[in-house]
């Protein structure tokens, strides 16, 4: 561009000064600027193209590296969830076994509660009936005459 400046400026000083001067070296000059200017505008679509391209590259490869991050995060939460749930699964067991000891814990203590009612009834009925007949014996033994 820059030598086709210089060729301008010098056709122009000798058309100033040359009085044969042919104008249509002026316009093949002119041709030869729009040809070096669509040669530039060319170039620079290219580049454009080219940048565009490598940026529409760099953003699949962002979106890749996304997708890999992603899917390690659901898997490292798929993971979390499945311990989370052994776990519980775990103490929902030791409590259920803790519950049926103490169901039958309880379910023993009655057991012994009732026998222990029973005895103690019948331990008290046998009090009272002997009291009963050490009552109908001394009142059988000792009776006084009237006269």
């Amino acid at each position: 561009m820059e030598a086709l400046i210089h060729h301008f400026t010098l056709l122009s000083d000798q058309a100033l000064v040359d009085k044969t001067f042919d104008p249509s070296r002026i316009e093949d000059l002119m041709r030869l600027f729009e040809v070096d200017s669509y040669k530039a505008w060319a170039a620079l679509e290219s580049e454009q193209q080219q940048e565009l391209e490598e940026a529409e590259e760099s953003l699949r490869e962002a979106e890749l590296e996304l997708d890999r991050d992603m899917e390690w995060g659901m898997e490292e939460y798929r993971r979390t969830l499945e311990e989370m749930e052994r776990m519980e699964a775990a103490e929902l067991k030791e409590l259920e076994e803790k519950a049926e000891t103490a169901r039958r814990t309880g379910n023993l203590m009655e057991k012994a509660a009732t026998v222990a009612a029973k005895r103690h009834i019948a331990a008290a009925m046998g009090s009272a009936a002997a009291s009963m007949r050490s009552a109908w014996k001394t009142a059988a033994g000792n009776k006084v005459h009237p006269s």
